[in-house]
């Protein structure tokens, strides 16, 4: 694994994946590697049949979505990793767990650095674990960043 020159690190701009971020921009200075920061834009699931006198644009409302992502990343990118790190943003549109393992093998990441939640119970059940499919499926190595014991209040 060893030299690392390509770090990829998902966020969903939450408080857990800002602290992987933080790991994985250490990690970037220390090895001197380019990083790339991930969000992916999920599709919103498709009414099946269209509502009568509706004047809803689904497809405008994505497009407004993945350009906010563009900006709030963008921003991320330019003023939260400090000095020292080439650093640059994707964004990418589709199943999250299975984008961010494209964009690895794409960009020939040599680490994925990528936080847990740490949801337990009903939550986990319902919503999975974005970084436990990365883990199962990505054919690259991968870090998994947990939140501090200190801000994990309310996530059981």
């Amino acid at each position: 694994m060893l030299p690392v020159s390509r770090i990829l690190c998902p966020t969903d701009f939450s408080q857990p994946a800002r602290h992987a971020l933080d790991v994985a921009s250490e990690l970037a200075r220390h090895f001197r590697a380019e990083l790339l920061v991930l969000t992916v834009v999920d599709p919103l699931p498709a009414m099946h049949a269209p509502v009568e006198g509706a004047a809803f644009d689904l497809a405008a409302f994505e497009k407004d979505r993945e350009a906010a992502a563009r900006r709030r990343l963008s921003e991320l990118v330019e003023t939260g990793l400090g000095p020292g790190i080439e650093a640059h943003p994707l964004v990418r549109r589709g199943c999250v767990y299975g984008e961010i393992v494209a964009a690895a093998e794409e960009h020939e990441a040599d680490l994925i650095v990528i936080a847990t939640h740490g949801w337990t119970g009903w939550r986990r059940l319902l919503f999975g674990s974005v970084a436990e499919k990365v883990v199962r499926t990505a054919h690259r190595p991968v870090l998994i960043v947990h939140q501090p014991a200190d801000e994990q209040a309310g996530t059981a």
